[in-house]
């Protein structure tokens, strides 16, 4: 196992290969690290009361940011806590983490942003709390949206909940519109997925599943770009999943709509198939489909439709899980195999390693305005050592999270996370 140790001296990362997404920069180069901070960027760095690591072979990047990832504190601290959930982002390479609202009580006031971010500030990486859109997200009335922007709110979504309610989706993005915060709404229609347990279609016929129709995804997204175009306003598509979508998102991208979307690794990854053995561990919402909207979900992040990956990292307890397939609760644990699921998928598809870190890490910075100076002297060391080409098994004494519900469990994986640096911390 890992382990999290705060540097007592200086660091220096040796012989690596530097990228830094923010600058599309490549090199190779020692770095120093004192005190969390990059002080110095040379080809060969001696420094006798330094600890020394060996990168060679391995990329040195700036930190994943994951624009999407459930933390459940307060509440549901048996599924995940706010300093495990570091822990899993630490060990998939994050150390910027922006965590949904949907908890108990849901995050839907100025007191409860500031809980998040008083607990949070002496933890290795930095949280971001998403602010509800709706008081107790029940879609009824706005949430005190501009209090909590004040408190520190990055965003705002009812996420897991759709706002059915058109006008109250057209309130939401025209008041973010005076400081400039993206609304994020979970694009579902739910009387079109009625009691849909997984995507409609051939494999929900063969397994005799009631299915959820890609129509369900779509029509949403083509109703919230619509209040978007109308309002002119900022509005950030989650867990994109069907090729409709994507085509939809296309479209209203070439009129200028100020959208962006985001894909997780496992849509990228999977299809429908993965639960043809009934595993509920592959039950997410909005559910795994088809080859073709695989397919075109991977052309869209790499066209540029589809902006970055986030991983809805969503942690259940066992019994949320192992129990009927009807019972089980939607969503997996992403935080630690991420970058590996990507860029396999990826790397088979014309991405380069850069392109796939780039999704990781500059493109959900753009959608949050969460500002990087990149790998440059008097920076934050917020630092990713990759080993792109080391096999290693996702073995559940590799997962820091409280919860292991994932259908990768012993999957083989390339592409390592050796080490990351962030705020007077390794994590190796």
């Amino acid at each position: 196992m890992k382990s999290l140790k705060k540097y007592s001296k200086p660091v220096i990362l040796k012989n690596g290969i530097i990228y830094d997404p923010f600058k599309s920069k490549k090199y190779k180069s020692d770095i120093l690290v004192n005190e969390g901070i990059i002080k110095e960027i040379s080809d060969s760095i001696d420094n006798i009361d330094a600890m020394e690591i060996d990168c060679t072979n391995n990329i040195i990047t700036s930190g994943f940011i994951d624009i999407h990832a459930h933390f459940r504190e307060p509440g549901q601290e048996n599924k995940e806590t706010l300093k495990t959930g570091c822990l899993s982002a630490l060990s998939g390479g994050f150390t910027d983490v922006c965590i949904m609202p949907n908890t108990s009580p849901p995050i839907d006031n100025p007191e409860s942003v500031k809980f998040i971010l008083d607990k949070s500030k002496d933890l290795p990486i930095r949280i971001y709390p998403i602010g509800a859109i709706t008081k107790g997200q029940k879609g009824n009335e706005l949430a005190e949206i501009y209090e909590m922007y004040k408190s520190g709110a990055i965003a705002i979504s009812d996420d897991g909940l759709p706002v059915e309610n058109g006008k109250m989706l057209r309130y939401a993005i025209e008041y973010c519109k005076m400081f400039d915060i993206p609304v994020i709404n979970h694009a579902e229609d739910v009387c079109l997925r009625s009691n849909g347990l997984m995507n409609e279609g051939y494999t929900s016929t063969v397994l005799g599943l009631d299915g959820n129709p890609d129509i369900s995804e779509s029509t949403m997204i083509f109703r919230d770009l619509s209040i978007a175009e109308y309002t002119n306003g900022k509005i950030h598509i989650p867990h994109v999943s069907t090729a409709k979508s994507v085509e939809i998102i296309e479209e209203f991208k070439k009129k200028n709509v100020k959208v962006t979307a985001e894909v997780t690794p496992h849509h990228l990854f999977a299809t429908d198939k993965i639960l043809l053995d009934y595993n509920t561990n592959a039950k997410v919402a909005p559910p795994i489909r088809t080859q073709k909207d695989q397919a075109a979900l991977i052309k869209g992040l790499k066209n540029g439709v589809i902006d970055c990956i986030a991983t809805d990292h969503a942690p259940h307890a066992i019994e949320n899980k192992e129990c009927d397939f009807e019972q089980a609760h939607c969503g997996m644990i992403g935080l630690e195999s991420a970058f590996s699921l990507s860029s396999e998928i990826l790397l088979q598809n014309g991405f380069s390693i850069y392109d796939v870190i780039d999704r990781f890490t500059i493109n959900p910075s753009k959608i949050m305005k969460i500002r990087k100076k990149g790998i440059q002297l008097e920076a934050n060391a917020d630092l990713c050592i990759i080993n792109p080409k080391k096999e290693w098994l996702f073995s559940k004494d590799k997962i820091y999270s409280k919860s292991s519900n994932t259908p990768f469990l012993n999957k083989k994986m390339i592409g390592k996370i050796e080490m990351v640096l962030t705020k007077k911390h390794y994590f190796k």
